[in-house]
């Protein structure tokens, strides 16, 4: 390493998280909870990576108690005795190796499609019952719909803070539900949830506002956002600083403690004239801490799946980069995901210069619950 490694292992505290260092594990779907409760063997992956000297875990999207929340096979709850005891063993593993972690909690939205678990009766549920611009899915959601989710959520929240969560993530990004109420594309509401991008933020504030009565003033509130969405790669939230600065400070304001940047390449600058990503333009914005993330660690090409040179995975993915933003405090901590996915010890590895010995990340890996 040319650099030195400092910026990724100071420690960093804000109310409930102090953590051993700025490095967290980024929330991933892995699909291995049958019945929808995180077992043992979920509690020995997320213990793993601990282990391996992660700060901060933060677990794969796990869905609030609604009956649209879940859009996939064998993703774990966040609701129901048997579930919320699964997380309680999967907390009790991460802090006994030294660790902390929080839940992300995810509603999918339109994203569901009909015949998915729990209930295969249930539709998705969105603003408008649109999926993507244009292309319908679902049902559009009433007053108590509405209602229903942000006081799901907020139960969620309670239930993270008894069972010995850290903290908590509530996910707005990616084009699922938070996300698809921020995006015009799937908003075409006329009410005060709809229209300008003030009322396309009123669910994401009352369901913030709401977390926060739940929990207090004193635990932690991550939100991810992002610009990109899957059904739209280049879909953009805010086109300018200024729009985006509109954008995050009502969410700031309403209890938001930390935001969490997701960008498919954590190098790439995000507007034109500045060489700040994503979460730099965030923490510049707001004052408040930002995690940044995006292909760290990785040389495969986040969409197309094809491998770059392996001099362009040095200097693009390689820690230097990372190390360099970090030393000029353009953020506060990077979630690192595939890599950590495929090599628990990554962290460990990267910290001893033992660059030979950390394993590539490889598509199987996914397969698997190592």
């Amino acid at each position: 390493m040319s650099l030195n490694l400092g910026p990724l292992f100071e420690p960093f505290s804000l109310k409930s998280l102090n953590l051993r260092n700025r490095v967290a594990m980024a929330p991933m779907t892995r699909n291995f909870s049958p019945g929808n409760v995180p077992g043992e063997e979920v509690a020995a992956y997320y213990r793993r990576r601990a282990e391996g000297g992660v700060g901060l875990l933060i677990t794969e999207g796990t869905t609030i108690d609604h009956p649209g929340a879940n859009g996939y096979e064998n993703v774990p709850a966040f609701h129901g005795e048997a579930a919320l005891a699964g997380w309680k063993r999967v907390v009790d593993e991460v802090h006994a190796a030294g660790g902390q972690i929080i839940p992300q909690l995810w509603h999918v939205g339109a994203v569901r499609k009909e015949g998915m678990e729990p209930d295969p009766t249930v539709p998705g549920f969105s603003p408008s019952g649109l999926y993507a611009p244009d292309k319908a899915n679902g049902k559009a959601m009433t007053q108590q719909d509405i209602d229903d989710v942000i006081q799901a959520f907020a139960q969620a929240a309670r239930d993270a803070k008894t069972v010995g969560f850290d903290g908590i993530e509530l996910h707005g990004a990616h084009g699922y539900l938070i996300d698809q109420f921020f995006w015009q594309g799937t908003n075409r509401r006329e009410d005060k949830y709809g229209g300008s991008m003030a009322n396309r933020q009123r669910f994401a504030l009352e369901i913030i506002q709401a977390v926060r009565d739940a929990v207090g003033p004193d635990f932690a509130l991550v939100l991810r956002f992002s610009q990109w969405k899957m059904q739209d790669y280049d879909a953009k939230l805010a086109e300018t600083p200024e729009a985006l600065e509109q954008f995050l400070m009502p969410l700031s304001e309403a209890g938001v403690d930390i935001f969490h940047a997701s960008q498919r390449r954590f190098w790439e600058s995000e507007f034109a004239g500045s060489d700040l990503n994503l979460a730099g333009w965030t923490k510049k914005l707001t004052g408040k801490p930002a995690i940044s993330v995006g292909s760290v660690g990785l040389a495969e090409d986040f969409v197309s799946g094809t491998f770059m040179s392996q001099q362009a995975a040095v200097a693009q993915s390689g820690i230097d980069e990372l190390v360099t933003r970090m030393q000029a405090d353009e953020f506060d901590m990077i979630a690192v995901g595939r890599a950590l996915l495929q090599d628990p010890e990554w962290l460990v590895k990267v910290r001893d210069g033992r660059d030979s010995d950390i394993e590539p990340f490889a598509k199987k890996s996914l397969t698997t619950l190592a």
